[in-house]
């Protein structure tokens, strides 16, 4: 018997089929559309994405030989916050999925702050009011749509974040996890249920919402293409890769370098509230034992960033030309690119932001805007972790990191520099896709306990940059950052920064 896990993200759907030792035997990915219909817009169509669903399933277990009755148990884990809302009779969407990238809130955001402003809510749900997050897209529609408000009312229209999309189309239930619950604004972080008073405060019908389990346990059983197979696990990305790398002790912390970069640190079985722009989250829980909790610092763009220049620069191929091209040049030339396409989230959380590139010269090349771009995703990762260490007050000893640009080697050794940390890169580097398999697997005991599930050590990281050098590279990037303030109009994604 195996286990599968279903990775939906951004920008692209995989499923990996795992065996008893935690070596993955098949993978199939497909990538779906981006819709960007108006200027900090963001969608997809959520058909597409359970028909990619159904065919990286399907993908799978043929270039594995299986069929659905050797599958144990499947797990779901997916980009979070994205909001998909849909027709409880026929199952068809009613509008496309808002992306959690999406800024067309600010707006509403700002009249939910009031004179209280963005931390308005933290105390109950632990996250500052942001367009991140799905509460505020749900209401923004419902407003945007009285027609779909009433049906949503009625309990004809439901609501769910990308697990609970998957999860209906696969069984019928209608159901979310506490990670995925927790980054709506709507779930209560000390009941794990969801909050009336945030409900008012959104105008968003109880009717609409999926019941909130634990991460491990049944959710539900398949029909079609896996026919039998119990749905046993689900993680939201970030969750799910902070489990896939082991760290389930207080402290424990990790890096996921995927469209945004997301570090989070386990601080234990009580909700930790940051006073440095991180966001306290639901880890995971398992079955009914106590809820984890962490910190999370969320960066908006990162491979997201590479994408960009290859997609709309054209200065590289493929994603992964843009190692070499870096490597092209010793250094950045005194070349910052802050990647602000939408505003700064953790730990400055500013939508008034905007992209930058400073320090161009007749001496700068395309190497140099690489190396930039490369760059740019370790200084913001080395924001985050001071504001994690000033909440916890854990110094951090290694850094474990996942996701795709980790098998970028010039990027992974800066990071180490730049943090002055060692970084540790597991053998198996998708490790969100492993967190589902593992929750998945551990609910229907064919793993017994989290001890069989430590990944193995893949590659490691020294720091080799002298101190000066730390410090003088971190200081430009610090005034490049402040180049990007004030360039669209005035607002706050969430708490203010501490310049």
């Amino acid at each position: 018997m195996f286990v599968a896990a279903i990775d939906q993200g951004t920008t692209s759907t995989r499923c990996l089929i795992v065996d008893h030792d935690g070596t993955v035997i098949a993978s199939t990915q497909l990538e779906h559309e981006q819709y960007f219909p108006r200027p900090g817009w963001v969608e997809h169509d959520a058909h597409e994405i359970w028909e990619r669903t159904i065919d990286v399933v399907a993908g799978a277990l043929e270039r594995a030989h299986l069929l659905a009755g050797d599958i144990a148990a499947i797990g779901i884990t997916n980009q979070r916050e994205t909001t998909v809302v849909w027709d409880r009779t026929t199952g068809k969407s009613v509008y496309p999925a808002i992306v959690w990238q999406d800024t067309r809130t600010a707006e509403l955001i700002e009249r939910l702050g009031g004179t209280e402003g963005p931390d308005r809510f933290r105390a109950r749900c632990g996250l500052p009011l942001s367009t991140y997050f799905s509460g505020p897209k749900i209401s923004w529609l419902l407003e945007d749509s009285p027609e779909l408000k009433a049906r949503a009312e009625a309990g004809e229209i439901l609501f769910g974040t990308i697990d609970s999309w998957l999860l209906w189309n696969l069984t019928g239930v209608h159901a979310t996890d506490v990670t995925n619950a927790s980054r709506t604004m709507l779930m209560n972080l000390e009941t794990l249920d969801w909050d009336p008073v945030m409900l008012d405060a959104m105008g968003i019908p109880a009717a609409m919402l999926p019941q909130i389990k634990p991460s491990v346990g049944v959710f539900g059983t398949a029909t079609g293409l896996l026919e039998g197979v119990p749905v046993a696990g689900i993680l939201g990305d970030q969750q799910a890769a902070l489990f896939g790398q082991g760290c389930v002790a207080p402290g424990d912390a990790k890096n996921t370098y995927g469209t945004g970069c997301f570090m989070l640190q386990n601080t234990g079985t009580r909700p930790v509230l940051s006073n440095n722009g991180l966001l306290t989250t639901v880890a995971y829980q398992i079955g009914d034992q106590p809820a984890v909790y962490a910190l999370e610092g969320s960066i908006a763009v990162a491979g997201a960033l590479i994408q960009w220049l290859r997609d709309n620069l054209g200065i590289i191929e493929r994603s992964q030309d843009v190692e070499a091209l870096a490597a092209s040049v010793p250094d950045n030339g005194d070349v910052y690119l802050v990647p602000a396409f939408s505003g700064l989230f953790a730990p400055r959380w500013r939508t008034d932001a905007r992209g930058v590139i400073v320090g161009l010269t007749r001496f700068t090349t395309a190497g140099h805007i690489a190396r930039a771009a490369l760059e740019a995703t370790a200084y913001q990762t080395r924001e985050v972790l001071e504001a994690m260490q000033a909440d916890s007050h854990v110094e951090l000893g290694l850094l474990k990191v996942d996701g795709g640009m980790v098998v970028n080697d010039l990027l992974m050794q800066f990071q180490a520099d730049i943090l002055g940390v060692p970084v540790a890169r597991p053998s198996v580097v998708e490790t969100t896709a492993m967190g589902a398999a593992y929750a998945a697997g551990l609910a229907v005991g064919y793993w017994e306990d989290l001890g069989n599930l430590q990944p193995g050590e893949g590659a490691r990281w020294e720091p080799a940059m002298d101190d000066n050098r730390r410090r003088t590279l971190y200081e430009r990037w610090i005034q490049a950052v402040q180049r990007s303030f004030g360039w669209a109009a005035a607002g706050s994604l969430g708490p203010s920064s501490k310049e």
